[in-house]
């Protein structure tokens, strides 16, 4: 990955993961419903991750490349459903999960795209 790759990278994973750490923070009280709005903001990312490295996704594509990522979201279930109800703490480690899990996910597949390896 070369700088120019790794600037937009850093751009479009942070950006992403933190507008999927404001929706998990707004949802937290109401479990699962956060993954209506984050899964298709992940899945946007990976195909914009896969611009950076000219690498063209469909959304099925992008989809399955999130799938290999859903061992990481049973953590973050597992988070929402002990703590989630709980106001203002639930809300903070909801959106600070739906960061991280983000960024993860981000990163993954970033790594992935720049060694030309579709995870799939």
């Amino acid at each position: 990955m070369n700088s120019s790759q790794e600037t937009q990278c850093h751009a479009i994973i942070h950006s992403v993961s933190g507008l999927c750490g404001v929706v998990g923070a707004g949802f937290a009280q109401a479990p699962g419903s956060d993954n209506a709005v984050i899964v298709p903001l992940q899945i946007g990312m990976i195909i914009s991750l896969g611009a950076v490295f000219d690498i063209e996704l469909s959304e099925s594509s992008a989809k399955a490349t999130l799938s290999t990522a859903t061992a990481s979201m049973v953590g973050r279930g597992i988070s929402q459903a002990l703590v989630g109800w709980i106001p203002i703490l639930g809300n903070t480690i909801n959106a600070t999960t739906a960061t991280a899990v983000t960024e993860t996910i981000g990163w993954i597949v970033a790594q992935n795209f720049s060694q030309k390896v579709l995870v799939q």
